[in-house]
């Protein structure tokens, strides 16, 4: 059993070793239940990590490229 300190604000940190068993991350839901004298700690819903390729995370406020644009036009137009 691994014990941990309360914080003035009254926060915990939940050991590693379990969070990995349980699949707890920054996000996850976490719900307290009292039994007895003891209190029961549920994964509500694990956070579900984002896609590790990072395809459309960011967004800008520049129009889109179109697919056939071709750079090498623009220096042909020029010289022209």
């Amino acid at each position: 059993m691994q014990a941990t300190t309360v914080t003035s604000k009254g926060q915990v940190t939940i050991p590693l070793e379990i969070r990995q068993q349980l699949g707890v991350s920054r996000g996850s839901k976490i719900e307290f239940t009292l039994v007895g004298d003891h209190v029961e700690l549920r994964v509500k819903e694990a956070f579900k990590p984002v896609s590790c390729s990072g395809f459309a995370m960011l967004k800008s406020k520049r129009s889109a490229v179109p697919v056939d644009f071709d750079p090498a036009e623009l220096l042909s137009n020029d010289r022209a």
